[in-house]
Order: C-alpha cells, then sequence, then structure tokens
C-alpha cells in the first residue's frame, strides 16, 4: 500500500475530495483522512470539499463543520486527494483543484477505476474507500473521532456488514474501529437505518409501483420530480430504495430509477449475483462495482427501462 507519511513529507497545503452527491463512504473516508491530516500533520494546512448534497445525519462527524462547500478560487495544493471516486468527471467542480495540484493521490475501491492519479491506491476487493483509509492510516494511529467516520463509511458501503463486499479484512477494520469506544449501533441506527416519515411514504409508493420484468429476474420503480416535491424530499433522500427491491424473491436485478431533469434519470442497480451491474453502467457511461453501479440516461422511463433490460438479458441469457 502508499505510504501516507511518505506522500505528506514536505507538504504545506493539502485538499480532499470524495465524488459528487458524497454518500456514507464518501463522506466517512473524506472526513476520516481529513481527521488524520489535522491529528498528526497540524502544519498542514488541510481542506476538504464535499458538495452540500449529503444526508443531514452525517454531519456528527467531528469538524464536519469544517467542509468547503462551494468552489473558491485557491492556489494550488501542493497534494490533492481524490477518495471514494471512480474517474476525474465524478470529482464534479473540484476537478479544478485536482488538475492544479502539484502531487495528486486517488484512494479508490471502484473495479471502473483506472488510475487518474499520479500516486494510486485502487483496491476493488476493499468494501469502501473507508476501509482503504483506516489501512493507510493503521490501526495504532487511528482515534476515536477518524474510527467514528470510517465505520460510518465502512457501513455504508457493506450495508452494515451484509453485502458481497464485506471480507474478513472489513470486520477486523470494523473491530479496531470499534474498540476506540465509537458508538457503533447508534451510528448504524441514525446514519443508515433511520428515515423520515416522508421518506417511508416515498417508499411504500415505490414499492408499490414498482414492476418485475423478464420472467421476473428484473425490478424496476421510478420517481419523478414531482413525486419528490410532493413528499417533500431531495435525492440525497433515496437511499434504501433500490436495496429493499433488490431483496424481492426470485429477482436477479433491481433498478431504481429517479428523475434529474426533463427526460433525464439516475439510475441505480443492484445485483444479486448472476449480473455484473458494472458493466452496464460502464455501457451507459456510468460506473460502479460488479453488485452496485450507478448511471444517468436520458430519454423516458419507457426507454431508460427497455435499454437497462436489454443489457441484462444479454447476461442472464
Amino acid at each position: 500500500m502508499i505510504n501516507l507519511d511518505s506522500i505528506l513529507e514536505g507538504v504545506k497545503t493539502a485538499g480532499i475530495c470524495g465524488h459528487v452527491k458524497p454518500d456514507g463512504d464518501a463522506y466517512g473516508s473524506c472526513m476520516g483522512l481529513y481527521l488524520f491530516l489535522k491529528a498528526y500533520w497540524p502544519e498542514i494546512q488541510a481542506t476538504v470539499y464535499l458538495e452540500d448534497s449529503y444526508s443531514e445525519a452525517f454531519r456528527f462527524i467531528a469538524c464536519s463543520d469544517e467542509i468547503i462547500h462551494d468552489s473558491p478560487g485557491v492556489p494550488p495544493h501542493d497534494v490533492f486527494f481524490a477518495v471514494d471516486c471512480s474517474d476525474l468527471l465524478r470529482l464534479g467542480a473540484s476537478q479544478k483543484y485536482f488538475a492544479a495540484a502539484k502531487k495528486t493521490v486517488v484512494i479508490d475501491h471502484h473495479i471502473s477505476n483506472k488510475g487518474f492519479g499520479m500516486i494510486n491506491e485502487i483496491q476493488p476487493d476493499a468494501s469502501s474507500a473507508s476501509e482503504l483509509v483506516a489501512l493507510l492510516i493503521g490501526r495504532d494511529r487511528l482515534t476515536r473521532e477518524m474510527a467514528e467516520a470510517l465505520y460510518m463509511g465502512i457501513v455504508h458501503d457493506t450495508g452494515v456488514f451484509q453485502y458481497s463486499c464485506t471480507s474478513s479484512r472489513t470486520m477486523m477494520v470494523g473491530g479496531w474501529l470499534m474498540d476506540l469506544g465509537i458508538d457503533f449501533s447508534k451510528i448504524c441506527d441514525e446514519t443508515f437505518y433511520l428515515k423520515s416519515y416522508h421518506q417511508n411514504q416515498l417508499l411504500g409508493r415505490a414499492l408499490t409501483e414498482s414492476i418485475l420484468m423478464l420472467d421476473g429476474r428484473m425490478i424496476f420503480t421510478a420517481i419523478r420530480k414531482k413525486d419528490m416535491e410532493f413528499y417533500q424530499v431531495e435525492p440525497k433522500d433515496l437511499d434504501g430504495i433500490v436495496q429493499q427491491l433488490r431483496v424481492t424473491r426470485g429477482v436477479e436485478v433491481a433498478v431504481f430509477l429517479y428523475e434529474t431533469g426533463p427526460c433525464q434519470y439516475k439510475v441505480s442497480l443492484r445485483s444479486n449475483g448472476m449480473v455484473d451491474v458494472a458493466k452496464i453502467g460502464l455501457y451507459f457511461q456510468g460506473g460502479g462495482h460488479v453488485r452496485a453501479a450507478g448511471c444517468t440516461i436520458e430519454g423516458s422511463v419507457h426507454d431508460v427501462v427497455n435499454n437497462i433490460a436489454l443489457q441484462v438479458s444479454k447476461q442472464l441469457d
């Protein structure tokens, strides 16, 4: 694995960023790394950039109030870390910081990541970027504050240690973090399981309107902007819908669409093993993992679903 101390030697300014629309792993891994820099490299002026589109439940992580949400003009960083980000475009507005940095480091676990940094730590077999950050920091240097951030990240990308990406190493790292005295059950409940009344209402509607295809091997549902407005939710509130679809008996692939613009849909894909949804995500200029991937497709719901179904059927057949 790369050596963080060697990378940080002589560095005066550092930037950290995760992917657009940060989920629990992007948030947790970035904040875990940021807290490490603050604790062990206080002479470095570190900045963490994340879009302000994440769950309010994540804000319990220490120093969350120091996250930069906009994109102010700043001098080039000595080093810039792209964490939990499969390609340069997924950095969003922070691409300019990455491009201007004197040294760039990519820490990621997406199989579609080809290594776009000067230094790359990419492990597709890792459960999460948070697992990798914990390993890079090392057990003896982890603090409780870092542990809270990294445990949250692992919990979100493993579905509380139930998805196939969970390994014995994941469980070992989780044990390290638990040993630091974090309230792990509270982190699971309040950042992963807890939903608002309106979120649960929309989940119910999404399940009620779901449709089986391909002889019951694929299931999909779609949420439009008018639905989100009616239930007073935002895209960041839609987590969990595709996972609930996935556990439908007989289903191999679950597909969840939500409208992002006129005839434009964000697509979340989940597989139960027979289908590599990362290949489907890549086909539509997206990406992800073998069992969890995503992309954005233009067209009507009918067009989007039929195009995805065609790719799914090719693998099932």
